[in-house]
């Protein structure tokens, strides 16, 4: 059953002017966010907002970075409308954003029956790497962004960050989690470009159109912050295409990719190049650093799984997803992939 917030309505009424405003149902979408959509007399809305049984005073923080950065983001890229910010815990128990309802797909394994196979996987791929184009291109300087994030020293903060966080016992061996961190530091690329970063960017994060191959909008904004926009890159492609391990780890995302005439991932990085004017170099770096950085963050809900804090089918499937990840690794590092 939806839940039902008496306050919500006459907050909508009041600041977006829509009359009989009411949770219809929630949505999918999003790690660690509650998705909600929104009825009302006019046009339906969504509604972003941390789970209700969360302790954390803070875990608002992902919903309202979000909000920022979409607001800072129309008309440079696609987008939903951010539509209303609630900070007022006391009208649904936890602050909200509100944003417009895109009716389209999050496409996973199954292309819808509308598309042409392969052909709507590529053009599909085009567009994403268009939009992740246009995201990493924006003025985030004169968008207000300007402490957004801490694009200094990004890669070396990113990957110190998670080498610490796994350098204790943990619950298995996993050698190349330190040495694979190792050789990302000692291979830093010299210079870096800075700009928007999604942080999660691949096809399960957009809404497409349900009838023909066309990307409708970018959503899962939580992660974003200023940095480096090739690791954007480097995570969209790692899911792409055909996989150097068999079954890869992570295999439900971006499935649809990895069939045969699929678009090369060297030939999305050119028409991301393209786009944005950042020469594509040491995509091998980039490409270990999104198998690499994946890995050390899910290996910690692993670490839950068999402490029995956790029983999930995602956590018990990282037995085999982290070492599968941590092989993709190490094989874009030596530019097999």
């Amino acid at each position: 059953m939806a839940p039902a917030y008496p306050l919500l309505e006459s907050w909508i009424g009041e600041h977006l002017g829509l009359t009989g405003a009411r949770v219809s149902r929630e949505l999918s979408g999003g790690n660690s966010n509650v998705t909600l959509l929104i009825e009302t007399d006019g046009a339906p809305l969504v509604l972003r907002t941390p789970p209700a049984d969360t302790i954390s005073p803070n875990a608002h923080r992902g919903v309202e970075r979000e909000f920022k950065i979409m607001s800072a983001l129309q008309g440079y890229a696609p987008v939903p409308r951010v539509l209303g910010w609630c900070g007022d815990g006391e009208v649904i128990g936890r602050p909200f954003a509100l944003i417009e309802y895109i009716d389209g797909l999050s496409i996973t394994s199954r292309l819808p029956p509308g598309y042409d196979g392969v052909a709507a996987v590529n053009r599909l791929g085009e567009q994403l790497a268009d939009a992740l184009g246009a995201i990493a291109g924006a003025p985030w300087q004169k968008l207000g962004l300007e402490k957004f994030g801490n694009p200094e020293n990004f890669l070396q903060r990113q990957i110190e960050r998670w080498m610490s966080l796994r350098s204790g016992p943990g619950v298995r061996e996993l050698p190349q989690l330190l040495s694979l961190g190792q050789w990302l530091l000692d291979n830093l690329p010299t210079e870096s470009p800075v700009g928007i970063v999604h942080g999660d960017f691949h096809l399960d994060n957009t809404l497409c159109s349900a009838h023909r191959p066309d990307l409708l909008t970018v959503i899962d904004w939580e992660m974003a912050t200023i940095g480096d926009p090739m690791t954007d890159l480097g995570l969209f492609l790692m899911f792409w295409g055909p996989r150097a391990v068999e079954p890869p780890g992570f295999a439900h995302v971006q499935a649809v990719t990895r069939t045969a005439g699929v678009i090369s991932r060297r030939e999305l990085a050119a028409r991301w190049s393209h786009t944005t004017g950042i020469r594509v170099n040491n995509l091998d770096f980039y490409l270990c650093f999104a198998f690499w950085r994946l890995a050390a963050i899910v290996e910690g809900a692993y670490e839950l799984y068999v402490a029995g804090t956790v029983d999930t089918p995602y956590a018990r499937g990282l037995e085999y997803d982290v070492p599968a990840l941590l092989e993709e690794a190490g094989r874009a590092a030596s530019g097999e992939w």
